[in-house]
């Protein structure tokens, strides 16, 4: 499992929201380990491997960190900066047979999570 920055210098009122992000995305991205390596995948990946739905699906539950991102009140850009690499995510992942290593390799939900950890003062 990923090791994360503790949340002290997070907001009290926000810490929930950090807490939870970061179990969705360590799913998502980070649950698995690919044994004697250091290569890690989630959820994501697997997901895709059913044709177009599965990408729809994971892109749906992605949402919920910008959804987190949104009540946290980070910045517009920020925001966008988040729903692209969701998109990148869903397209790059929707590619027959590549696209599941596209989604091992992108972990659009990683990259979120550090956008919101960055915005809330957890580098």
């Amino acid at each position: 499992m990923t090791e994360y920055a503790d949340l002290s210098n997070v907001p009290r009122n926000k810490r929930g929201s950090i807490r939870r992000v970061r179990k969705l995305s360590n799913l998502l991205d980070e649950a698995f380990r690919v044994p004697g390596t250091n290569f890690r995948f989630g959820l994501d990946p697997v997901m895709g491997i059913l044709p177009v739905g599965g990408d729809v699906a994971s892109a749906l539950i992605s949402l919920y960190i910008v959804f987190e991102g949104y009540l946290m009140g980070v910045p517009r850009h920020t925001l966008a900066r988040m729903l692209m690499n969701i998109l990148i995510d869903t397209f790059g992942g929707s590619v027959p047979l590549l696209g599941s290593l596209f989604d091992a390799g992108w972990k659009a939900n990683v990259r979120n999570r550090k956008l919101l950890e960055k915005h809330v003062g957890n580098v």
